[in-house]
């Protein structure tokens, strides 16, 4: 790690993490290296190995950043409000989502191979942002419905986590995408992200049609 304050540290790994976002955008995974990231930064390739020492940890970087942005969204909405049903509850996790489109793509990558090609230190704080997400969700369910066990509250999250994971692919197709499942004469309906995570979210908090 190169001398300096911790602000500019954390400045230059910004940077990079957002390098790597607007190219994420446009470009897949696998077609995006260190060296594109490094052409939207301000420094030079080699710098970049100093902060972060593979592709995988960058991204990995960028997906923390996201889960702690969703679970500063749910603890804020938690603090406001005074009560929330459980169909407000399947409404404001879904409005959540819905602004996270690139955690929700991040999530339909393969966890395995970031998480194997990062540094213990880097896949820790990452775990922090997860753990952080996890309990926002649990201290929105511990408030607002006080009826729920722990052990409710578990299983609750225990669905819903994994649930998210596949949301992307469930409601971002391309053009190719949409063909092929009309050539194949699969009678797909195509939910919106908002749309896919009420209905889970209010089907997991037993609301009744």
């Amino acid at each position: 790690m190169p001398r300096g304050s911790v602000e500019l540290t954390n400045a230059r790994k910004d940077e990079i993490v957002n390098a790597c976002a607007a190219l994420y955008e446009a470009m897949s995974f696998k077609d995006i290296t260190i060296k594109e990231i490094s052409e939207l930064t301000s420094f030079k390739r080699a710098a970049i190995y100093n902060y972060f020492q593979t592709k995988e940890e960058i991204f990995l970087a960028l997906l923390q950043r996201e889960y702690e942005l969703w679970a500063d969204e749910l603890e804020a909405t938690t603090a406001q409000r005074e009560k929330m049903t459980v169909d407000e509850i399947a409404q404001e996790l879904a409005h959540s989502l819905e602004k996270r489109q690139q955690m929700l793509k991040l999530f339909s990558m393969n966890h395995f191979d970031m998480e194997a090609n990062s540094r213990l230190e880097n896949l820790t704080e990452f775990k922090a942002a997860y753990g952080k997400s996890i309990n926002a969700v649990e201290k929105c369910l511990e408030k607002f419905c006080p009826n729920m066990s722990k052990k409710d509250r578990q299983d609750f999250i225990y669905s819903f986590f994994p649930f998210i994971y596949g949301i992307y692919p469930y409601t971002v197709v391309t053009e190719k995408q949409r063909k092929a499942m009309e050539m194949s004469n699969v009678n797909y309906v195509y939910l919106s992200i908002y749309d896919i995570t009420y209905t889970c979210a209010r089907k997991l908090l037993g609301v009744q049609e």
